[in-house]
């Protein structure tokens, strides 16, 4: 922990695995962050169990996301990597908040919404109560910005809404001094690869729970899966890119060529213009095998080494638990409990 720096908190659920979603939209853009911030990167697993997870496979994912910080970059020297269930703290400010949010607000949240829809009559409450406990998870650590997607940055004005709450009910601490009880966190949006759809259906985001063959390109696919899901990616009923208004088909594989490149979205596209959709595709899916093969190979080395996962994890989970504890235990004491 660097005092003189400003804290960047993110993290990706470990269910599947992560998809060049996770890694253009979030995981890559972190790496220049590791030098200007105090960064923390996590596993949510909690956040994971608002549907059902196989033990199994759950465990396993949650190993292979710390692994798949580390393979896209993320030196566990440089930032805070750990998993979320095993500091408590997180579900223990999660209560606290729930009992300060109201009914109203947790209900219009844009993703409860589309979500709870797919369940019909039994919602899981955890479903309902998500975004709180993502609040808690982001106002643990005195988080000063967080990299969000759009989609994401309701549950962060959330977090906002009671991170501000709170220090106007609970404004002194235990010395009668007036003081933030929390830091009010702001957005970091990527301008590129900020949102990455999916292959079948590019008016959704692209998402591991796709039940559409070929939607999601994961990070451990092979070159061959990659190669063929880019090649069946949906465009439009034309043929050539043109130069104006491209379908948002095709402004996705522009933007994941882009993004992959680091290139301009303008740039890419201009290669394009007057050409048949199948050079887009084709294109596309060679620079995503190449930039995808190397990661892929460095996963499956640390998974392979467990034992030197396994310290990392508890490495972070000790810098991080230290760290969400003081936060606690201030929390506590403001709102009357006894404390530790």
């Amino acid at each position: 922990m660097n005092p003189s720096k400003k804290v960047v908190l993110s993290a990706v659920q470990p269910t599947n695995s992560a998809h060049i979603g996770n890694y253009l939209g979030a995981i890559k853009n972190w790496i220049p962050y590791l030098e200007l911030y105090d960064c923390l990167f996590f596993a949510v697993d909690l956040h994971s169990i608002t549907v059902n997870q196989d033990p199994t496979e759950l465990r396993e994912n949650t190993y292979r996301s710390i692994a798949t910080y580390m393979a896209c970059g993320i030196d566990p020297a440089k930032a805070t990597l750990f998993v979320q269930s095993q500091v408590p703290a997180h579900a223990e400010l999660a209560w606290v908040l729930t009992c300060n949010s109201s009914m109203g607000e947790l209900s219009r949240m844009t993703q409860y919404k589309d979500k709870s829809q797919r369940h019909g009559t039994h919602i899981p409450t955890g479903l309902f109560t998500y975004p709180v406990l993502m609040a808690a998870d982001i106002l643990l650590y005195g988080t000063h910005l967080v990299p969000v997607g759009e989609d994401q940055k309701q549950h962060l004005e959330l977090a906002r809404d009671l991170a501000e709450r709170m220090n106007h009910r609970y404004p002194k601490d235990s010395a009668g001094v007036e003081s933030p009880l929390f830091q009010i966190p702001e957005p970091m949006i990527a301008k590129v690869g900020a949102r990455v759809m999916s292959l079948q259906d590019p008016a959704l985001k692209m998402s591991k729970s796709d039940p559409s063959p070929g939607a999601c390109v994961f990070l451990n696919d092979s070159d061959k899966e990659i190669e063929k899901k880019f090649k069946r990616a949906v465009t439009d009923s034309g043929t050539e890119v043109p130069a104006e208004n491209p379908s948002p088909g095709i402004q996705n594989l522009i933007q994941i060529q882009a993004s992959f490149l680091e290139e301009p979205f303008e740039k890419v596209h201009s290669r394009y213009i007057g050409k048949q959709y199948g050079y887009l595709k084709v294109d596309t899916a060679s620079v995503a095998v190449e930039k995808i093969r190397p990661i892929r190979t460095e996963i499956d080395k640390i998974l392979n080494d467990r034992d030197y996962l396994t310290k990392v994890i508890r490495k972070g989970q000790e810098t991080a638990a230290a760290r969400a504890e003081k936060v606690r235990n201030e929390v506590y004491k403001r709102i009357g409990f006894i404390g530790q």
